[in-house]
């Protein structure tokens, strides 16, 4: 099959995981402004942290850090890449292309609903309407890539297409986990401590698997038992490792994979050696850095050895994080 068409089909499932995971994070930071003790509540600059968009919003004059700009800004701005609308419309054309490989079910499913959103993209931005586009948006997504799964060979397309949605879930979710972790509570208010336990049931529904703690841990929501959960855990799809294991066994499929399988295994190694229990918030934070550098480094490995028509390694854009000392980047050019 074509670099150039593996390629296609890896972005497709990376920009539709992306929606997705866009759209939740809007939803969930409105239902947790609300949860939270007035003067606690984080506001919304965080989702333009996870995205890895603050040099990019900050640039921009005229936006300012409020609901209203930053709900547009992810939703709606053309101009940045990890928006809703330009991650659908990137997909919606590279599905357009693929459309002599692709099920034609799945391909209409796509563009009706791409065209479906920019219709009533002005719904998604009044506070009144947003949650239930914010919601159609994700089922729309996760209809898309059934009909994909349900429909499509056993092929080295299928495999890509599976590579593409595990190597963005596994990144999206340790940007969430960064971000959200972070501690909201002051230390010496020991009366505050009952809304902690709300930051981190925002981290388990931003990833929608609050229902799935629940069930395997049969427990309390506890910072260390949801770092578990959602890092290390083997059998939750929107964990790391366990998207990390898919992204194993897609490469197993395939020739030529045994250097990404080796800077895989690394990732996997450097997983199961961290201790949750004992980090700190700076520790977490040194440990999300690595394990993101970790996926871009899988990312590139992938990309050199399948994708060797747009001249090596994808340039990345960096991006200054909010520690202002920090840099990773925030997606890596994609056709």
């Amino acid at each position: 099959m074509l670099a150039r068409v593996v390629e296609n089909v890896y972005w497709l499932a990376r920009y539709i995981e992306r929606v997705e995971n866009t759209a939740r994070l809007v939803s969930v930071n409105t239902n947790l402004l609300l949860d939270l003790p007035k003067g606690l509540a984080p506001g919304w600059q965080p989702l333009i942290d996870i995205t890895g968009s603050r040099a990019m919003f900050d640039a921009r004059a005229a936006s300012r850090a409020d609901e209203r700009d930053i709900v547009q800004f992810l939703l709606a701005d053309p101009e940045n890449p990890g928006s809703i609308v330009s991650s659908f419309k990137r997909a919606r054309e590279n599905a357009r292309t693929l459309r002599d490989i692709l099920p034609t079910e799945a391909w209409e499913l796509l563009n009706q609903s791409f065209l479906e959103f920019i219709e009533e993209l002005s719904t998604g931005l009044n506070k009144r309407t947003r949650f239930n586009f914010l919601k159609r948006i994700v089922q729309t997504s996760q209809t898309i890539i059934g009909a994909l799964e349900g429909t499509m060979n056993r092929n080295d397309a299928y495999t890509f297409l599976m590579l593409g949605r595990n190597v963005e879930r596994a990144d999206m979710t340790s940007r969430i986990v960064d971000v959200r972790s972070a501690q909201l509570l002051p230390d010496d208010a020991p009366e505050l401590r009952p809304f902690d336990t709300i930051q981190w049931v925002s981290v388990l529904k931003s990833l929608s698997g609050y229902e799935m703690y629940r069930l395997s841990r049969r427990t309390r929501v506890s910072r260390t038992d949801v770092l578990e959960f959602v890092l290390r855990g083997e059998q939750f799809p929107r964990a790391c490792v366990f998207s990390l294991r898919q992204i194993e066994q897609c490469l197993l499929a395939l020739p030529r994979s045994a250097g990404v399988l080796d800077a895989l295994a690394g990732v996997i190694r450097f997983m199961g050696e961290a201790d949750m229990a004992a980090l700190d918030l700076p520790g977490l934070h040194e440990l999300i850095d690595r394990l993101q550098l970790h996926i871009i480094g899988v990312h590139d490995g992938i990309a050199q050895t399948y994708f060797p028509s747009r001249g090596g390694a994808p340039t990345m854009r960096q991006v200054q994080w909010s520690d202002g000392v920090k840099t990773l980047p925030l997606f890596a050019d994609a056709p």
